[in-house]
C-alpha cells in the first residue's frame, strides 16, 4: 500500500484531469449506446423509432466500425494539431450529434447522425490513451492505466443505469443525459486541461496521414500477426452480441420480474428506480456487465496471470461463449443474469490479455503501432454482427418478424405496421384475434419458433474462434518456433 500511496502521487494534474474526461465520455456514449438497439427497433407509441433488425445492425455496424477504424486517422490529426484543439471539436460534434440522435425519426437522418456521433467518438478515442501514456513511466503506467480501465468500465455502469432511470419518463431525457457529461466534458477542457508535450510534427498533415496507412501496411505484412487479427475478429463478434442483440432480446423476451421481486424485498425504492412496470429495465441489466468488472477485474487478473496471455484468451473465450448462449437460452430473469455474469468473467480473462499479447509479439520499436492495429478487428467485428443481427437474429428471434408469420399463416386480418398503426398496436391487434393477452402472445411465440436457437450461432462463433486460436497456436506459431530454432 505504501508503493501504491507513492506511484499514485507522482501522477501529474493531467492524469487526473483525462480520467475524468474518459469517465464522462463513456457515461455519455454508453448512457446511449447500451439501449440504441431497443430505441433503434422498438414501437414508436413508447418514443421509438420502430425500425427493422437489419436497419438497426446496419445503422450501428456501420457507424461502430468507422469508431475503430478512424482513430488511424485521427490520433495523426491530434499529434498534428494538439489533442486540445481535437478534443474541443470532439465534444461540439458529440452533443450536436446526440441531439440530432434525438430529434430525428427517419431512417436516413438516424443512420448519418450516427455516423456523426461515431466520427466524433473516433476523434476522442486515442487522446486520453494517448496522454496517459506521455505521462506515465515504467513505474507508473501499470496503475495508471489500470486506473484508466477502471474509469471505462464506472462510465459503462453509470451511464446506462441513469439512462435507464430516466428512459423511463422519456427517451429525450437518454439523449439529454449524454449531452450534459459531455458538456461537462468541454468545460473541463476549457478551464483545466493543458496539451501535454509532444513531438512536434514537421510533416503536414496529409502525409503524416500517408505515414500511417504505410504503418498499417508494415504491420499487417507480419503473417502470424495478420492471421491472429483475423482470427480475433470472431472473438470480437461474439462479444458485441452484448450491445446488438441483447438488449432486444431483454425487451422482446425475457420476464425479469423475479430479479424485480428479489430488489423489491431489499429496497422498495432501488427497485423503483431500476424497475418498470414490475421488471428490471433492460439499461440496468445491461450495465451489469461493467459493475461486474468494477467488481471482479482484479480476482480475475490476479488467476489468469499464470497463463500465457494466448492461453488466457482461448480459455475467456470459451467461458464468454457459454455466458452467451445463457443469454439466449431462456426467458428467466435470473437464467439470464447467470448468463451475463459467465460472459463478463470471460470478457475479464480475455479482452485485457488480448492487448498484453498484442504487446507482446509486436517488436520492440513497433509496439505502439501492434496496438494501434490491434482495433482493426473490433471493427471489422462491428460489421460483421450487424449483418448477423438482421440476417440471424432477425430471421430467427425477433418477435416482430415472427408475429408477422404467425399472422400471415392464420390469415388474420391486422393492418402493417406504419404511420398510425405501431408493434405496440399490431401486438394488441394480433393477440385480440388470437384469443392471447400480451404475456400468452409472448409465451405462445416463444414456443412455437424457439427463438432461443439464435443461442447456438453465436456461441458457436465463439467456440468455433477458440478451437481456430487454438489450431493457430499448435500448428503457426510452434512450427514457425521451430523454423527459427532450425
Amino acid at each position: 500500500m505504501g508503493r501504491f500511496g507513492k506511484i499514485i502521487k507522482k501522477f501529474p494534474r493531467i492524469f487526473w484531469i483525462s480520467n475524468t474526461l474518459e469517465l464522462f465520455e463513456r457515461w455519455a456514449w454508453y448512457g446511449f449506446y447500451m439501449g440504441l438497439s431497443f430505441y433503434l427497433t422498438g414501437s414508436k407509441d413508447e418514443g421509438a423509432l420502430g425500425f427493422t433488425p437489419t436497419q438497426m445492425g446496419l445503422i450501428m455496424g456501420t457507424g461502430s466500425m468507422l469508431l475503430y477504424f478512424l482513430p488511424t486517422i485521427t490520433g495523426a490529426i491530434a499529434d498534428k494539431i494538439g489533442f486540445k484543439k481535437v478534443l474541443i471539436i470532439s465534444f461540439i460534434m458529440y452533443i450536436s450529434g446526440f441531439f440530432m440522435m434525438g430529434y430525428f425519426e427517419s431512417y436516413q437522418a438516424i443512420f448519418i447522425s450516427f455516423i456523426y456521433v461515431a466520427i466524433a467518438g473516433a476523434l476522442f478515442k486515442p487522446i486520453i490513451a494517448g496522454t496517459i501514456a506521455k505521462v506515465t513511466d515504467d513505474e507508473t503506467s501499470s496503475i495508471g492505466f489500470g486506473i484508466y480501465y477502471m474509469m471505462i468500465n464506472i462510465g459503462g455502469f453509470l451511464g446506462p443505469l441513469f439512462a435507464g432511470i430516466f428512459k423511463k419518463i422519456s427517451w429525450d431525457y437518454v439523449f439529454a443525459i449524454s449531452m450534459i457529461a459531455i458538456a461537462l466534458n468541454y468545460l473541463i477542457v476549457l478551464l483545466f486541461y493543458k496539451d501535454t508535450s509532444y513531438k512536434k510534427v514537421k510533416e503536414s498533415l496529409k502525409e503524416t496521414i500517408k505515414q500511417s496507412f504505410n504503418n498499417i501496411l508494415y504491420a499487417l505484412s507480419d503473417f502470424k500477426y495478420l492471421i491472429f487479427l483475423f482470427l480475433m475478429i470472431g472473438f470480437w463478434t461474439a462479444f458485441n452480441q452484448l450491445y446488438y442483440t441483447f438488449p432486444v432480446f431483454l425487451e422482446q423476451w425475457a420476464d425479469t420480474s423475479n430479479l424485480f421481486d428479489s430488489l423489491q424485498k431489499i429496497s422498495l425504492w432501488l427497485a423503483s428506480q431500476l424497475g418498470e412496470n414490475g421488471s428490471i429495465t433492460t439499461h440496468t441489466m445491461t450495465s451489469l456487465d461493467a459493475f461486474f468488472i468494477i467488481l471482479f477485474q482484479l480476482v480475475i487478473s490476479t488467476f489468469v496471470m499464470r497463463f500465457k496471455p494466448l492461453n488466457s484468451i482461448i480459455s475467456g473465450l470459451l467461458v464468454l461463449s457459454f455466458g452467451v448462449g445463457l443469454m439466449f437460452a431462456s426467458q428467466n430473469g435470473w437464467f439470464l443474469l447467470l448468463g451475463l455474469f459467465i460472459f463478463s468473467i470471460g470478457e475479464m480473462a480475455s479482452s485485457p490479455k488480448f492487448t498484453e499479447y498484442v504487446g507482446k509479439i509486436a517488436p520492440p520499436d513497433k509496439v505502439a503501432l501492434y496496438l494501434g492495429t490491434s482495433f482493426i478487428p473490433i471493427g471489422f467485428s462491428h460489421i460483421i454482427a450487424g449483418l448477423l443481427t438482421g440476417s440471424v437474429y432477425g430471421k430467427l428471434a425477433d418477435k416482430v418478424f415472427l408475429l408477422q408469420q404467425e399472422v400471415a399463416e392464420r390469415g388474420l386480418d391486422v393492418p402493417e405496421i406504419g404511420e398510425g398503426f405501431t408493434q405496440n398496436d399490431y401486438f394488441n391487434k394480433a393477440g385480440e384475434l388470437m384469443g392471447m393477452d400480451q404475456q400468452q402472445l409472448t409465451d405462445y411465440l416463444w414456443q412455437t419458433y424457439e427463438p432461443s436457437q439464435v443461442m447456438y450461432i453465436f456461441a458457436g462463433i465463439g467456440i468455433g474462434t477458440a478451437i481456430l486460436l487454438l489450431l493457430y497456436d499448435k500448428l503457426i506459431l510452434k512450427s514457425k518456433n521451430n523454423n527459427n530454432k532450425n
